[in-house]
């Protein structure tokens, strides 16, 4: 399907979702698009109970990943996860890539968002990219819910850009992004252009400037993946657990500006 119909497709936010139903897709999200680790898979029972906390079709959407994630072995998982969003340019999770590439401005970009986060009272640490979609989801669900969705509004474009690239390559990850962009506001014309110009030209490959942000994200294991979790249940066969306390950000002294 060409990118005019399938942008022609593209689901608009449903406005009987909550904002806790907001906040819960947004932080399964976070885990689900983020490597897949031993400490993420054990949850895999808890997280698809807790999508009946959530209105269709973004649960659905969830649930079709858990589901692939279920039944697929772990190496497996990670060799696909590695391909899909390490190997290809195009479904990239680090949200400025796509409009500035490794360029100065993208090094300004990420400062501006780095100062977004301490506003919310978070700390990401020099090792970290704060674009990074699951450390951005995590921040909305469980931190700064309106200083987070104002970072995924900015990003309206380039989020349905990767949700469509997505799709294109067949990923099962697609889901996910379905179920993230269904929560979120309606794309625009000026979004649509964006898209458009995006896809055609991709990002741009000057190499400068990204200090200190030149650190390859992939290199360091991400603060999501730095706990332990309890044995996972059948989906829909337990209470589901509170996933909307507390962040696995470093707190900034204080908590939120």
């Amino acid at each position: 399907m060409s990118l005019r119909g399938m942008l022609r497709r593209t689901g608009t936010a449903d406005e009987t979702y909550s904002d806790r139903e907001k906040r819960l897709v947004w932080r399964l999200a976070a885990l689900l698009l983020d490597y897949p680790s031993p400490n993420t898979l054990v949850m895999l029972g808890d997280l698809c109970d807790a999508t009946y906390q959530i209105s269709e079709p973004a649960a659905e959407s969830l649930r079709a990943f858990i589901t692939h994630a279920e039944r697929t072995p772990q190496l497996a998982l990670a060799q696909a996860y590695v391909e899909t969003f390490d190997m290809r340019r195009r479904s990239s999770l680090h949200l400025t890539y796509y409009a500035y590439g490794d360029t100065r401005k993208r090094g300004t970009a990420l400062l501006m968002m780095k100062q977004a986060y301490r506003r919310g009272g978070v700390d990401i640490g020099e090792q970290e990219l704060p674009d990074y979609l699951p450390a951005v989801l995590e921040f909305a669900a469980t931190t700064d819910p309106i200083g987070g969705e104002r970072i995924l509004a900015r990003h309206r474009a380039v989020l349905e850009l990767l949700r469509l690239s997505l799709h294109d390559s067949g990923s099962p990850y697609a889901s996910v992004l379905d179920a993230l962009c269904v929560t979120l506001r309606p794309l625009t014309t000026v979004d649509r252009a964006e898209i458009r110009v995006l896809a055609a030209e991709g990002p741009p490959e000057e190499e400068v400037g990204l200090d200190p942000y030149a650190i390859d994200p992939t290199l360091a294991e991400h603060p999501l993946n730095q706990r332990s979790h309890a044995s996972a249940s059948a989906c829909g066969t337990s209470s589901a657990p509170e996933l909307l306390g507390q962040p696995a950000f470093p707190q900034t002294p204080g908590g939120p500006q």
